[in-house]
């Protein structure tokens, strides 16, 4: 949390120009910026609007505007990193808003309640088939149904979900509210067809006469590392070890587990290994804990659950149930190097948690296809392949590999998709500036600490895999979505209309917002100094014609 401010007063400077006298050099405008929490977002979630309707208590209103962009916020509330309140300007103040239980909390309602997802366009006669039923899929075939085409998933695995399923452990992702956010796509009218996997892609679109293929098969193989080892002990993939947990045949660890790498994929690792029996489990990473790439949060859950974690730590050896392990240090460029110095551990099994791949050998004879080196398929900036009508996003093309970024990509693939198949181009909306801290204005302001979600106690939560974070009350949900600043757009507190002295702003009532009266407007800016969200600007005026 941020250095917390007890100080709003406004600095004025009795030099400024205010913009007042003969003739006015300055005048207010309003103005919708973009607030720092959705320019975050990878899934593009117009935070703000469906914050501002579960603070008035209309969840549902709020469940829809949200689902405009993402179609599982029950999922993403919980398993999301939620970048969006890294940038929270409340977090100048005291806490950022917790967006993500929000988020949580609007979904598991839709469930409760049974609401379901509506058509934005009537039925097109378009096809479209999409390769794995993953966050990405699953996004692009929610936003393409919307929009009236018809789809089909076709998915290797038994379960929809995809990494959602298999690679996030349960006490993260219950497997119930997991399931209700798919079979609402589902109901759009999205088919799935399970345990088909695709081995010939061009053969598979001309034989269901699809008219565009979106792929979206993730990033399932756990990548390799060459270890010398010698009648080793057990040593598995962290991707399988979750997977055959998720598919309730988890494999045989022993009493002591080694986990390599330093990944969030390598924290669940361990803790699963954990609710496994392991009565040691050491995670062994070879730079220290501010280089690490799992997120902070996860670590301190992993030791909170026993889990001891070796940094600057990496193994040179496997032989037996002996590791032969190099300490490590950190060069001035942050790369870690060997010291030489090298110790003994002792496992009975070792996880390897080294980063994920793409299974993408049966794309090899696809013509026009283009990979990197490490099997991850190049698109252009509309997400298309070099296939024609073959696009391809989430974990399996080059970007960072997270649930909410590939659901993003689903959202843009489709529109594209969409765009492609009307025989037009769909741009993106240029975004708006972002209403940083430095936009707001906040002389007044009260603490109004975060609503923290309760977790289970580490006794209760080390017996199963059931979940170990609690969600946010009605009261607390609506409370928390109160504590956001609506950074960047009026939310019409009247502290313009009161601050002007000219009577210059115009009051439209209840939700029609306020204009400018120029007519009586000086330019004083005190509607500008008041303005709490940073809804208002001021505009050089243009200079008087001679």
């Amino acid at each position: 949390m941020s250095t917390r401010l007890r100080d709003f007063t406004p600095s004025v400077s009795p030099y400024g120009n205010r913009g007042t006298g003969p003739v006015r050099s300055q005048h207010p405008r309003y103005v919708t910026l973009t607030p720092p929490c959705s320019a975050a977002c990878p899934a593009g979630e117009n935070i703000r609007a469906w914050l501002e309707l579960a603070m008035q208590g209309r969840y549902r209103a709020a469940w829809e505007k949200l689902t405009e962009e993402n179609p599982m916020p029950a999922v993403h509330g919980r398993v999301c990193y939620h970048p969006c309140e890294s940038g929270c300007n409340r977090g100048e103040v005291d806490e950022a808003v917790s967006i993500h239980a929000v988020e949580r909390f609007l979904g598991d309602m839709a469930t409760r309640e049974g609401w379901e997802f509506h058509k934005l366009r009537s039925d097109t006669d378009k096809r479209v088939l999409i390769v794995g039923a993953g966050p990405a899929g699953l996004s692009a075939a929610y936003h393409l149904a919307r929009l009236g085409h018809k789809v089909e998933i076709r998915e290797a695995g038994p379960i929809a979900g995809g990494m959602m399923h298999f690679g996030i452990p349960a006490y993260r992702m219950p497997r119930a509210e997991l399931a209700a956010d798919v079979a609402r796509i589902v109901n759009l009218g999205v088919r799935i067809t399970l345990n088909h996997k695709v081995t010939d892609l061009m053969d598979e679109k001309e034989q269901g006469g699809f008219d565009a293929v979106f792929l979206a098969i993730g990033a399932g193989l756990g990548k390799r590392v060459e270890i010398p080892a010698r009648d080793a002990a057990k040593v598995l993939d962290a991707v399988n070890l979750l997977h055959e947990t998720s598919s309730e045949t988890p494999p045989l660890l022993g009493r002591r587990v080694v986990v390599y790498g330093g990944g969030n994929t390598a924290m669940d690792a361990a803790r699963t290994a954990k609710r496994l029996g392991a009565t040691e489990t050491i995670i062994v990473y070879r730079r220290d804990r501010e280089h690490m790439p799992a997120h902070s949060f996860e670590a301190d859950e992993a030791i909170e659950e026993g889990v001891k974690i070796r940094w600057l730590t990496t193994i040179k050896e496997i032989s037996g149930s002996d590791l032969q392990v190099e300490r490590m240090e950190i060069d001035a460029e942050g790369r870690p190097q060997p010291t030489g110095e090298i110790e003994t551990l002792s496992a009975d099994a070792v996880v390897l948690a080294l980063g994920q791949q793409t299974d993408s050998g049966f794309l090899k004879n696809v013509p026009g296809l283009e990979f990197t080196p490490d099997g991850a398929v190049v698109v252009s900036g509309e997400m298309m392949t070099g296939a024609t009508g073959v696009f391809a996003g989430g974990d399996m093309v080059p970007a960072q590999q997270s649930v909410t970024i590939s659901t993003g990509h689903g959202k843009r693939a489709a529109r594209h998709i969409d765009a492609w198949l009307r025989g037009e181009t769909y741009s993106e909306p240029p975004p708006q500036p972002v209403a940083d801290f430095a936009t707001l204005h906040l002389p007044v302001y009260s603490d109004a600490e975060q609503s923290a979600q309760a977790h289970l106690s580490e006794t209760v939560r080390m017996g199963g895999f059931q979940e170990i974070i609690k969600g946010l009350t009605t009261k607390e949900a609506r409370y928390e979505a109160a504590r956001c600043y609506s950074c960047g757009q009026c939310y019409e507190c009247d502290n313009c209309f009161a601050a002007c002295p000219e009577e210059a702003i115009v009051k439209h009532g209840p939700g029609r917002g306020y204009r400018i009266d120029l007519t009586k407007c000086t330019g004083c800016s005190s509607c500008y100094d008041q303005c709490p969200c940073g809804a208002l600007d001021m505009i050089a005026e243009e200079p008087p014609h001679a």
